[in-house]
């Protein structure tokens, strides 16, 4: 399986990055093939164009980059912080610009946010926009409150407590990429 990381903070002093880590290092523990997407290094233009506006071969380097990730990904984790009590501009950006690439897939949110409500107001927004993509996102969400001191640089837990919770998080998003992909090789309903 593999599964793409969408990270999308582009602050300077981002926090959410440790939990980013967090959950890439989780997953490759579990031996899937995972591939980081993050708005900082993929830094897309406001959108103009989505990737499937352009002719084959002309999009923009970084942006036909991406197409291959998210098109060959089994599977999506979403990070996202809560800003405003929404989803961070840079990383609904990078996802408005593909759609079919998301088509039968499923997703799993990761939210965070420096206070005590983990990002959870975000992942509500984020819900309904990963839906409108094409990739529903799994009844679970892992939210991370106060994420600056809950992870190191690294990405591993300060609080062992993560480790815990984040097992039965990545069991319920397996379970849902190996059902989303026996019915994709079922065949697409369009």
């Amino acid at each position: 399986m593999k599964i793409a990381v969408i990270y999308g903070s582009n602050r300077t002093e981002r926090q959410g990055i440790k939990a980013a880590r967090f959950i890439l290092n989780k997953l490759k523990e579990r031996g899937l093939d995972t591939e980081f997407v993050d708005s900082m290094v993929f830094k897309l233009p406001l959108l103009d164009k989505m990737h499937k506006e352009y002719p084959v071969g002309e999009a923009p380097e970084m942006m036909e980059k991406l197409h291959v990730i998210l098109k060959d990904a089994d599977g999506f984790v979403i990070v996202s912080g809560e800003y405003n009590h929404s989803v961070p501009p840079a990383l609904k950006n990078l996802l408005d610009h593909f759609q079919s690439e998301y088509f039968f897939k499923p997703s799993a949110i990761v939210s965070y946010s420096a206070g005590a409500f983990g990002g959870l107001r975000a992942a509500v927004h984020l819900r309904a926009l990963l839906a409108e993509l094409g990739m529903p996102s799994i009844p679970s969400i892992f939210p991370v409150p106060a994420v600056q001191d809950s992870f190191d640089d690294d990405g591993k837990a300060l609080d062992e407590n993560f480790n815990k919770w984040v097992v039965r998080f990545i069991d319920e998003f397996q379970w849902y990429l190996s059902a989303f992909r026996s019915q994709r090789e079922k065949g697409l309903p369009y």
